[in-house]
């Protein structure tokens, strides 16, 4: 039986809200529905619920910053953590929240993730610039405590974190609980970091705990399927999508998702866990003159050598705390010395992976347990969605370029790309799930037009926003800009986009294949040979769309959008007039 919610002519929910309850509705059973019903009612019933106006500040406000999305879902968590303890906790996202307002908090939770090299996400990007000026006001009255999310793969690792906790100290809040800096496998260390700033402030406001009802079903053990537990779903199909003779190997890869209750819009993404190449694994195994078979304990349980570096830790990609740890056991005044530059370090870290590192700094009788206690876990792999569920129910399709090249005397090959491109058989499962990224987004009203500029791998979320519009009837215009090597080659779903384009769906697309002419042409460089037009388009309200590397790619397109603003208005101004653009959300972007 299938359960759908009525169309609400009024409704105090907003847009994302609505769609979330949708979604939710449409995953339950008759018996599940009746549950949550009657859940909400009784919340309700007890004044749980109540939803704070603008003059009613909650005791805590849970500020969030994120890129993809994982900061706000922890915002989230926590948000209902302390309700469940008579907390009253308001979640304001930093590219909504009113700059004024940070002189009135009393406790301030921040949760903030960086990426690249030691960037803010985009929607944090003002408040940082406002915290370290000189209009930051005195914060004497403001009890504070700080989570970071970041990749320790990244040399400034949790950057954005370790800049909010010392500024808002120097502004005189007071810690109410040290930072914690989360990697990619960071639930414990934020669910441990939750619990023990929720326990402070409980004591602080006085708040006793409540007694957790066990007697029922939570909605997150309804909504079954997560990070934490995925979703194994069969693989439908893989395609090669380059012609004969690229030097590219790009996959379209499509996954069933029926039974799952797993729901997903546009601009949403995919959580892969892949397992480690067997000879990859060999190969480590024979440098560090272990067999695989040796009894290691892992999670509190023991278990083979081999299976643990085949699906738990990441074998490949060397991190500083991965070294740190590694050079307590080497005892190598070398690789010391090296730890001490980070220049250096930097220069050796970069094309090398876990095998060189043990093969230049061997240590004489390392047992296979301390090795692996120097190993982080193995993080699931973030695949931008090329569908819409819309035009594909049960499914969810994604498009991945398989990662192999050569460094210093050996190849190299990337875990979840080959994963799923060598070692997935037709009909095998795969572990999955759902990020929601809500910085993402289509329009809520369709007839609003929009720019998508996503070269390579970068089209996959345009596949599918494309998609989406075609099933709604939207009426907006659709603008694509798309860049590959060669067109005879790497022109990536061309079929698709000349069906688009016939049909009306698509009403203008612009290629830049970089490799066909002597002198290399890149998607910026259309920008900017269309930039009156796209220009036009902003100015009637169109929201730009950008997906793909974030250090090159976006970096340039970002660049040529301030280069075209400035042609255009004729001013100074390009800089303000693109950052209004990042706040009202319609300039987003989705980069790696």
């Amino acid at each position: 039986m299938h359960i759908s919610l009525p169309e609400c002519s009024r409704t105090p929910l907003n847009d994302d809200q609505h769609r979330f309850l949708q979604q939710l509705v449409a995953a339950l059973s008759p018996e599940q529905a009746a549950w949550i019903g009657g859940y909400l009612t009784g919340l309700v019933a007890n004044n749980l619920t109540s939803v704070p106006s603008a003059d009613d500040i909650a005791d805590i406000t849970i500020l969030v910053g994120s890129q993809t999305g994982n900061s706000d879902a922890l915002a989230e968590q926590m948000h209902r953590l302390a309700a469940g303890r008579g907390l009253k906790t308001v979640i304001k996202k930093m590219g909504d929240y009113k700059l004024p307002q940070l002189k009135a908090e009393k406790n301030l939770l921040v949760i903030v993730s960086t990426y690249g090299e030691g960037e803010p996400p985009d929607n944090a990007r003002e408040l940082v610039e406002y915290l370290f000026s000189k209009r930051a006001p005195s914060l004497k009255q403001v009890q504070f405590a700080v989570l970071g999310l970041g990749d320790s793969g990244y040399e400034f690792f949790c950057k954005t974190g370790v800049d909010f906790d010392r500024r808002l100290e120097a502004l005189g809040a007071t810690r109410i609980h040290p930072r914690v800096d989360c990697d990619v496998d960071y639930e414990a260390g934020a669910e441990a970091w939750m619990d023990a700033v929720l326990n402070e402030l409980s004591m602080r406001l006085d708040i006793k705990p409540q007694a957790a009802d066990l007697s029922s079903p939570s909605v997150a053990s309804v909504l079954a399927y997560s990070r934490k537990n995925p979703f194994p779903a069969v693989l439908l199909e893989n395609i090669v999508l380059n012609g004969r003779g690229s030097i590219k190997e790009t996959h379209h890869l499509e996954l069933s998702l029926e039974g799952s209750g797993l729901t997903y819009e546009p601009g949403d993404v995919l959580g892969v866990y892949p397992s480690n190449a067997p000879d990859v694994i060999d190969a480590l195994l024979q440098t560090l003159h272990f067999g695989g078979t040796e009894w290691i304990m892992l999670n509190g349980k023991d278990g083979f050598l081999y299976d643990a570096l085949f699906s738990h830790y990441e074998i490949t990609a060397i991190t500083r705390p991965m070294v740190q740890k590694y050079a307590l056991l080497a005892n190598n005044r070398k690789l010391d010395q090296l730890l001490g530059d980070k220049h250096k370090l930097n220069d050796y870290l970069h094309g090398r992976e876990i095998i060189d590192l043990v093969t230049d700094f061997p240590v004489e009788h390392l047992s296979p347990q301390a090795f692996v206690d120097c190993l982080r876990k193995l993080p699931p792999r973030l695949y931008s969605i090329a569908s819409s569920l819309k035009q594909h129910p049960d499914e969810v399709h994604v498009t991945v370029a398989a990662v192999r090249y050569h460094s210093h005397g050996r190849n190299r090959k990337g875990v979840g790309s080959t994963f799923l491109a060598e070692r997935i058989d037709e009909d095998a499962t795969i572990s999955v799930y759902i990020d929601h990224n809500t910085n993402f987004k289509l329009p809520v009203d369709s007839s609003t037009p929009i720019i998508m500029i996503g070269p390579g791998t970068g089209i996959a979320p345009f596949r599918a926003f494309v998609e989406e519009r075609e099933a709604v009837g939207a009426t907006g215009k659709n603008w694509l800009f798309f860049g590959d090597q060669h067109f005879e080659t790497d022109f990536l779903y061309q079929t698709e986009w000349q069906r688009y384009l016939k049909n009306g769906v698509l009403t203008r697309m612009n290629v830049a294949f970089s490799r066909d002419q002597e002198q290399k042409i890149y998607v910026q460089h259309l920008m900017a040979e269309y930039g009156k037009e796209l220009y036009a388009w902003l100015q009637e309200g169109a929201h730009l769309y950008v997906c793909g590397d974030e250090k090159r790619m976006a970096h340039d397109v970002h660049q040529a959008l301030l280069r075209i603003v400035a042609a255009e208005t004729g001013s100074d101004n390009a800089e303000d007039y693109v950052a209004n653009l990042q706040k009202a959300k319609r300039y987003q972007r989705d980069v790696y």
